[in-house]
């Protein structure tokens, strides 16, 4: 199925890194300054991918039509700013996943719908983005995904057809995204998962229980 790729596409939370960690802390820390005793990381995990959103609902129950919530959205912005490289960590696999990318002459990118506000600075102080072809943030095209322009932008700043290109997220909208810009999807299985837990329902092409188990869809040698 997948041997036509000349570029993979991946999510950035939950797929190449957990930034759960610093999301939860960011949202935990409005939680303390009002007095409100702390929650565990394990209550924001599975919202890590839904950014501000996500990480405002576990903590205060809010949505993004309560008047509040522009307000306490810039108050999580600030504080994920000041922490969001603190415990953020690339995923086991992922480093030796992306070498073998490179190895073999396959281009990457990184899809994400986080702001390029905080995708800038993060991509370009972890170094394992030193390679990354493409880096589009949710703010880079008009449409952020489920809408398949960030995706098709991705193809264009790597050069290659959409065809071409493997998108590979731990979200239902990454696979709706990919399946709308014609790409073929691999669900990550070791991510989020957000709201849509099941995975099953999603239409993914493939699903990888592991970042490495994708270089057997590939056709790459697996490292030991």
């Amino acid at each position: 199925m997948f041997e036509q790729v000349r570029a993979v596409l991946f999510d950035l939370d939950g797929t190449l890194i957990d930034s759960a960690p610093d999301l939860g802390a960011a949202a935990d820390k409005m939680r303390i300054d009002r007095g409100l005793p702390s929650l565990p990381l394990e209550s924001y995990r599975p919202m890590a991918g839904a950014g501000a959103r996500g990480m405002l609902g576990i903590a205060f129950g809010m949505t993004p039509e309560h008047p509040d919530f522009p307000t306490m959205r810039e108050e999580f912005f600030r504080n994920y700013e000041s922490c969001m490289t603190q415990r953020t960590y690339v995923f086991e696999g992922v480093a030796q996943l992306i070498a073998n990318l490179v190895e073999h002459d396959v281009a990457w990118g990184v899809v994400t719908n986080k702001s390029m506000r905080f995708t800038a600075p993060l991509t370009k102080g972890m170094p394992l983005f030193a390679t990354a072809r493409a880096v589009v943030g949710g703010d880079t095209t008009p449409h952020p995904k489920p809408h398949p322009a960030p995706l098709l932008e991705a193809a264009r700043q790597v050069g290659v057809k959409p065809i071409q290109c493997l998108y590979v997220g731990d979200d239902l909208r990454d696979v709706q995204a990919g399946k709308a810009a014609g790409m073929p999807t691999v669900a990550a299985l070791y991510g989020y998962l957000g709201s849509h837990g099941d995975v099953a329902t999603w239409g993914a092409d493939e699903r990888i229980d592991t970042p490495l188990a994708l270089l057997k869809l590939l056709n790459f040698r697996v490292p030991a």
